[in-house]
């Protein structure tokens, strides 16, 4: 049946900085559907052209469920699109619109990022459904299909874009928010806050980049075996929400601990921060202490961001808590132990080992089972593209439209044998 946006009435919240939403609600329209926006700042407002659409929401937190649900009502929506699920307002959104019965459309940064977009239904991260689907399913509902694993494009991302359209988006909230007073961020930092750490790092950015070089140049060059340690940023949704940890500090305190009493004397620490760790956690003075404490001189390395590939290239192992960067190590065999709940979470590629035991002696994965469940996820919720450079807009724009109007959700059509080949949704190359 042809996908059609007649009847559907499309209702979109936050997203990500710049003008993705802008440009997918285009996309919906020229489908026949209509798309409103709600704003909730001056930096939601910029990013969407259509201001016959746009609807401020300029009281406090307290009204947000009462107007959301007026909204609703006055426009007829039968669909809702919004970037992450965990923020206080998109978690409000969700509880009323499974209530009233709403499609509800979830859009995360990728878990194969950076090539990829994660599009998905309900909810995303330790929401997803695919907390609940289990490898045997996703084998069975692949063999329906005579389809080939794609590979990933010889050059795709867009951190830059990502950083620009970061701190343009809080500049706008900071300087002309006059209009939405009663605007409070989800993150405990102000607005002003967030803008000096986009302004910092970006002008920061060469010199990070060659501390980057020189401490991965010794990392690589150093003729020692090692281990590494991948962070989030510690106001991450998905470590917030989805692990046992409330900082950085206690993360880094079990892995130090269970490193310096499992791994052998000769072996070393790496840890390498989250490409876009902008400071507001004190991870340096964290790992020296920890160094200090734990008797471990000489034998921790902290790179600041960078490309993970070449490191893992010679890592024994990886730890994170739920890094989405996990799924590399995955791809690449390497044993991974993990703290989180998170999509890649199978028994049969995750290590559920002690930490002192896995530092001693790691389990490797089933690289099978793991090659599987990465071809599960390239033929359902992973879109090819990115959100912030406009090469990587017009790539989703190619998919997108598509599978928000379709009937089933990603998983479900994959799994019941109603998906649309992906041959026609991969990456052109």
């Amino acid at each position: 049946m042809q996908n059609t946006g007649a009847d559907r009435n499309f209702l979109f919240l936050q997203g990500p900085h710049g003008w993705f939403f802008n440009q997918l609600a285009r996309g919906l329209q020229a489908a026949g559907a209509q798309v409103w926006r709600v704003g909730f700042n001056q930096g939601d407002a910029v990013f969407w052209r259509d201001k016959s659409r746009y609807i401020p929401f300029t009281e406090g937190p307290e009204a947000w469920p009462t107007r959301f649900r007026d909204i609703v009502a006055q426009h007829e929506i039968t669909d809702i699109a919004l970037y992450g699920d965990i923020r206080p307002i998109h978690a409000q959104a969700i509880a009323i619109a499974r209530e009233l019965g709403l499609v509800i459309h979830v859009f995360e940064e990728g878990y194969l990022r950076p090539y990829w977009v994660t599009y998905e239904r309900e909810g995303s991260n330790g929401h997803s459904r695919l907390m609940q689907i289990e490898l045997p399913e996703m084998r069975a509902a692949l063999a329906k299909y005579d389809l080939e694993l794609p590979d990933p494009p010889a050059h795709w991302g867009d951190m830059r874009q990502h950083i620009f359209y970061g701190a343009l988006y809080h500049f706008f909230v900071m300087a002309f928010n006059q209009r939405y007073r009663n605007f409070r961020p989800h993150r405990e930092m102000t607005v002003g806050q967030e803008f000096h750490l986009y302004l910092k790092r970006l002008g920061l950015m060469p010199w990070h980049s060659l501390e980057r070089r020189i401490a991965s140049w010794r990392v690589r060059n150093g003729g020692f075996p090692y281990h590494l340690v991948l962070l989030q940023l510690e106001h991450d949704s998905s470590f917030r929400a989805h692990s046992p940890f409330t900082s950085q500090v206690q993360f880094l305190e079990k892995v130090f601990s269970g490193f310096a009493e499992g791994a052998p004397l000769h072996h070393h620490l790496v840890i390498k921060a989250h490409p876009l760790e902008d400071g507001r956690a004190p991870i340096r003075q964290t790992i020296r202490n920890l160094t200090e404490k734990h008797a471990l001189h000489g034998r921790v390395h902290y790179l600041r961001g960078g490309k993970l590939a070449r490191l893992l290239n010679h890592a024994r192992s990886a730890v994170t808590v739920n890094s989405t960067a996990a799924q590399q190590v995955l791809w690449r065999g390497m044993p991974l132990r993990i703290f989180g709940k998170a999509v890649y979470d199978k028994p049969e590629f995750v290590s559920k080992q002690p930490l002192k035991r896995f530092f001693a002696r790691p389990n490797r994965p089933d690289a099978r089972a793991y090659r599987d469940y990465r071809h599960f996820l390239l033929e359902t919720s992973q879109v090819p593209g990115g959100y912030y450079s406009l090469g990587g807009r017009r790539q989703l724009m190619r998919h997108l439209v598509d599978m928000m109007l379709a009937e089933q959700d990603p998983y479900t059509a994959l799994i019941q044998g109603d998906a649309t080949p992906r041959q026609q949704l991969r990456m052109v190359r």
